[in-house]
């Protein structure tokens, strides 16, 4: 959510950061529905001085022994005027609230202006892509024709968007939750968390998944969601709080299952593991200081980097131009990941900077050294998803003979195996 103060008083920011993002919503909309609040809660002021300056009247009408009967009936009028008009304003109040909370965050001064993701700007690439002497198959064929992965049961068992990994594929998946984990709590400086995976409301709306996103989620009875990511979790760990200055930065990472609708995607990426109903994905987020938070956003996508490097995985790093971004995002630097099947390079981890927006609807402060408590940047980023980097490594080291080798940083995690063999079963 965003500083209504500031909104007031320079509308234009607003205004500009709508036009930029290509968002329906307009400047003008606000101005009508704060106008209109205002116009209420100065009503009720001015009624209830009046009412405080009549009862001063009638207290002393009283000790004077005059007659108050006709005050006391105006002021039984104001009352009645005063419970009406407040009911206005807490509805013109909800009607703002309700629009503040549509309202996308501003983007960062550095992020270019851009429509759609043609108008993303690549920053740099890491590692060349393989040169194959055969043609390289897709990834869900590699999978399937090793007999890791399953679509097929995944189907009948719970219809599209869904697989089941078993043998040498739970493995990698395993093996690449405790490599990821292991990078980021033994090199950096992340705290793992174990979060529950279904959530209420109010944490939806914290992270700013509500209510706006409402359809992209899997909603449970009473109210409760199933998580989309475990940025949601880790970002409400400190809702309502007042965190210490020197506690900052503090850094989560979580390994979880995600559940997306995946709504509007109909016909996208409907075969392999790509665009999942279920996915598992370590997650990593942070609590900055306002004055260090884009530092912060460096540092967290470097270590998303280092993951890709130490699988030897060719990339690209882009930034993600206004038109692109996340609802939330001030600032988002996405790595794509080359895929040889396809010829181009996919998404595999995003990280932005969501500076207070997050924190102004969550509610977490930090108090500075001698001064009044403010709110925290906060940031997320992938690190990594294990489906995604799956079907990478399955179509990056594929070979002519249909096995696949293992990335050397993972050989210790999957018992010593560096290939998986057509018949290969791991138990």
């Amino acid at each position: 959510m965003l500083d209504l103060k500031r909104i007031q008083k320079q509308p234009e920011i607003l205004a500009k950061a709508l036009q930029d993002r290509h968002s329906a919503l307009t400047i003008d909309e606000f101005q009508e529905i704060d106008s209109v609040r205002r116009k209420y809660i100065a009503e009720v002021e001015e009624l209830k001085s009046r009412r405080n300056a009549a009862s001063q009247d009638v207290a002393r009408m009283k000790r004077e022994g005059q007659d108050a009967s006709a005050l006391l009936a105006e002021l039984a009028d104001m009352a009645a005027r005063i419970k009406a008009l407040d009911a206005k304003a807490d509805e013109a109040r909800a009607r703002l609230e309700e629009w503040m909370l549509s309202v996308p965050n501003i983007p960062d001064a550095s992020v270019p202006v851009g429509r759609d993701e043609t108008e993303n700007v690549e920053i740099a690439k890491y590692g060349t892509p393989r040169t194959f002497d055969f043609e390289p198959l897709a990834h869900w064929d590699i999978g399937t024709n090793l007999k890791g992965l399953d679509f097929e049961r995944a189907s009948r068992l719970s219809g599209s968007r869904f697989v089941v990994s078993q043998g040498w594929a739970a493995r990698l998946d395993r093996a690449l939750v405790n490599f990821f984990l292991d990078v980021h709590t033994k090199e950096e400086d992340y705290i793992e968390v174990i979060p529950p995976a279904i959530v209420n409301r109010e944490t939806m709306t914290g992270t700013g998944q509500l209510p706006k996103f409402e359809e992209d989620l899997f909603k449970l009875r009473e109210g409760t969601y199933l998580i989309p990511t475990a940025e949601v979790p880790l970002t409400n760990l400190h809702a309502g709080e007042v965190l210490a200055e020197e506690d900052l930065p503090r850094a989560y990472t979580a390994a979880t299952p995600c559940f997306r609708s995946e709504a509007g995607s109909a016909g996208k990426d409907t075969r392999g593991l790509i665009r999942m109903h279920q996915f598992t994905k370590i997650e990593m987020v942070r609590f900055a200081h306002p004055d260090d938070s884009f530092n912060q956003l460096e540092l967290m996508t470097g270590h998303a980097r280092k993951l890709l490097e130490r699988l030897e995985l060719p990339f690209r790093q882009i930034v993600l131009c206004t038109g692109d971004m996340g609802f939330g995002s001030a600032k988002t630097y996405d790595l794509e990941v080359w895929f040889p099947y396809q010829k181009t390079y996919r998404e595999i981890s995003s990280c932005s900077n969501c500076v207070d927006f997050q924190a102004r609807r969550a509610n977490i402060r930090f108090k500075p050294r001698g001064g009044k408590s403010a709110f925290v940047h906060t940031l997320n980023g992938s690190g990594l998803p294990t489906g995604r980097t799956l079907a990478a490594i399955l179509e990056n080291y594929q070979q002519k003979d249909g096995s696949v080798v293992v990335p050397r940083a993972l050989v210790p995690y999957m018992g010593g195996l560096e290939v998986i063999e057509p018949d290969a079963r791991l138990r």
